[in-house]
């Protein structure tokens, strides 16, 4: 049997895996977010840690004889997060996360600093990303900043845990613009920049291969054998790609988790950052993906169910059974909750509802947040396209994936079919279970195939034309709300 980690922001998933590929069972533990200030996103690396061993001790009660016939496991996680630790491993403060906007002057000084950091990181600095918080920090906590003697991302903390090992990989590592992308290494320069140094980085070894074993207490602790080989795993994305089978050019998938992700894999480095599209490592060796990223998509909807009272299921009910000229009478809503990404890159960007009338409902305002997020995710694919990046079919994962009303309005908007795959929530974990199968010794023909379809969503023409108006007038309402978002960018008279 192989498992799967996934370290995700809202929680933990856990799966375990049969050598057929069949999934045998899934537990989770919820985590929250600390926002101790505005616009800053924090957790506790401890909770990580106790929360995957309150899923691993739940998976084994349900499924004991089978968990203990685990041979290997692999790691998912959140990317971009900053775990820093001192010489004896201590942690050294929360960790500061993926949706944290605090280090926006840090970013241009880390450009300023940095020449060649569009093309060694092949991303723009962003202040989601890992190296302009170590920035931040530095400035702002110099003495935890002198304390630290490395920085871990979420998973790997994780493994620390599990193995007492400190490993990344080259999909996450891609993540904090301290790795040369191209290169799949550090790169130095980079590290240089921050006022850091190779030696405060953890290891990379590519996410199929081991990067340590079980640490014998932790074996115990699960009845597992000794030698349970852990792979160095991946970055959310990334491995969500390999659940779902993304391992060749042209293979792509739409995220609807927390965040929103639009992927499609290469076979080499593309950078693009002037359009705010990220370029990073696979989880495998030789492949590389184009990603555009929309901060807030599934936790959208969350957020206007608990503004209006209801559930996700009452709610999506609601909006299906709208008549077919919602789309011209719903609100436009730009669902930058937590900042925008692709293609701005706006940290100060907000959510706003445009077009209310004493007509609008709540069945109209769940539709304008899902129509939202479909043309900001709609906004980065035109992106990737003007990169050179085509999709043939795009696998919808994540929680929202489970709306087929949505996969439909995603397939009309992005004028691409997209698929739904059996047991598509579990995306990463699933992912991450198989890279723990390879670096035990699976065979890739074996492992990395894709899931069968369950039903493919092709697009309308006629509803494509009305959402590329509707997308023409979104991009108008950003532009004109962009100037009051900060008032330092733009001062109000």
């Amino acid at each position: 049997m192989y498992l799967g980690i996934d370290l995700g922001t809202s929680e933990v998933k856990v799966l375990l895996l049969a050598p057929t590929g069949r999934v045998i069972g899934t537990a989770g533990s919820p985590f929250t977010v600390s926002r101790p200030h505005q616009r800053w996103a924090e957790q506790n690396p401890a909770d990580w840690w106790d929360g995957t061993r309150a899923a691993l001790a739940a998976l084994r009660a349900r499924h004991p004889d089978e968990f203990a016939q685990i041979r290997g496991i692999g790691l998912s996680g959140q990317m971009h997060g900053a775990v820093l630790l001192d010489a004896e491993d201590r942690v050294l403060r929360p960790a500061i996360l993926w949706n944290d906007m605090r280090s926006v002057d840090e970013c241009g000084e880390l450009t300023a600093r940095a020449p060649e950091l569009h093309r060694i990181a092949g991303n723009l600095a962003m202040p989601g990303f890992t190296a302009p918080k170590l920035l931040w920090v530095q400035r702002h906590e110099p003495e935890r900043f002198r304390k630290t003697a490395c920085v871990l991302l979420p998973k790997d903390y994780l493994r620390l845990m599990l193995t007492g090992e400190k490993v990344s990989d080259p999909s996450d590592a891609a993540g904090t613009l301290w790795l040369d992308v191209a290169k799949r290494d550090w790169s130095d320069a980079l590290l240089a920049a921050c006022d850091m140094r190779r030696a405060q980085m953890p290891r990379l070894a590519e996410g199929s291969a081991p990067s340590g074993t079980l640490r014998p207490q932790v074996a115990r602790e699960f009845g597992l054998k000794d030698g349970v080989v852990v792979a160095a795993g991946g970055g959310d994305n990334a491995t969500s790609a390999i659940g779902i089978g993304a391992i060749q050019p042209g293979d792509g998938f739409v995220s609807l988790g927390t965040s929103g992700v639009l992927c499609v894999v290469g076979d080499r480095f593309r950078p693009n950052p002037s359009s705010a599209v990220h370029a990073f490592c696979h989880a495998i060796p030789d492949r590389w993906h184009q990603m555009s990223v929309v901060l807030s998509a599934a936790s959208c909807l969350r957020w206007v169910c608990k503004l209006t009272s209801t559930d996700e299921p009452t709610l999506l009910a609601e909006v299906a059974a709208l008549p077919h000229d919602a789309l011209a009478t719903a609100p436009l809503f730009l669902p930058y909750l937590s900042g925008e990404r692709t293609p701005h890159n706006d940290p100060y960007a907000q959510g706003v509802f445009f077009g209310m009338t004493h007509a609008t409902d709540r069945a109209l305002l769940g539709y304008a947040v899902l129509e939202g997020v479909t043309l900001a995710l709609t906004d980065g694919l035109d992106a990737l396209r003007a990169a050179g990046t085509e999709a043939r079919a795009l696998s919808l994962i994540g929680g929202g994936a489970r709306s087929n009303y949505w996969a439909q309005l995603l397939a009309d908007a992005l004028d691409t079919p997209t698929r739904k795959h059996g047991g598509g929530e579990t995306g990463a974990a699933l992912g991450a279970a198989r890279l723990g199968w390879l670096a035990a010794g699976g065979d890739p023909a074996t492992v990395l195939t894709k899931p069968p379809v369950e039903i493919e969503f092709t697009p309308d023409p006629a509803r494509h034309a009305a959402l590329r108006a509707r997308l023409d007038a979104y991009r108008a309402l950003y532009r004109h709300v962009r100037p009051l978002f900060d008032p330092a960018r733009a001062p109000l008279a």
